[in-house]
């Protein structure tokens, strides 16, 4: 993880959360184009909500993120767009 921080005219912050998602059984469908579709996707919201990946994967079965995000951001909301 890097040590840099979030500056706001009156804050300095440094909000991580580490995000998993899993495919209902565990079913191993995220493979091939799937799966660098949603690596894609995932790529864009993060960009267009200025939120940082420090760390993830796409498994056949899950996606890890450990994303760092502003403080005005509400994870629950982040969850839902992406």
């Amino acid at each position: 993880m890097s040590n840099e921080y979030r500056y706001g005219s009156h804050t300095v912050s440094r909000m991580t959360a580490h995000i998993i998602w899993v495919t209902k059984y565990r079913y191993k469908v995220l493979t091939g184009d799937i799966q660098i579709r949603c690596r894609n996707l995932i790529k864009q919201v993060c960009d267009s909500e200025d939120v940082k990946i420090l760390k993830g994967s796409v498994s056949k079965d899950h996606v890890h993120m450990l994303i760092e995000y502003a403080p005005s951001l509400k994870v629950s909301d982040f969850v839902k767009r992406v």
